[in-house]
């Protein structure tokens, strides 16, 4: 399977983040991203239904930003979402 580039760098990889949560982060450049499956009940976090994507500096004391569009209908969105937030983070 090939990865996706981005600007010329790799994509994000994000690992599952939390045995038994929807939950799955990647850091790059300074950056970590989040991406957590909500619904309005049962287990798991509650949020609105969708996959919820977020970002915030790795190594400083700050709350983490939900980039726009959150939530997404797949994984796969909120994925691209994140990498195109770090594209513009990356241009500062």
């Amino acid at each position: 399977m090939s990865q996706k580039v981005y600007d010329g760098q790799m994509a994000l990889q994000f690992h599952h983040a939390l045995e038994g949560m929807e939950i799955w982060s990647a850091a790059s450049d300074g950056f970590s991203f989040v991406i957590s499956h909500e619904n309005r009940t049962g287990p798991g976090l509650h949020g609105s239904p969708g996959f919820t994507a977020s970002w915030r500096p790795l190594y400083q004391n700050k709350a983490a930003t939900r980039i726009t569009g959150s939530p997404f209908e797949t994984f796969a969105e909120a994925e691209a979402a994140c990498n195109d937030q770090l594209e513009r983070l990356r241009d500062g």
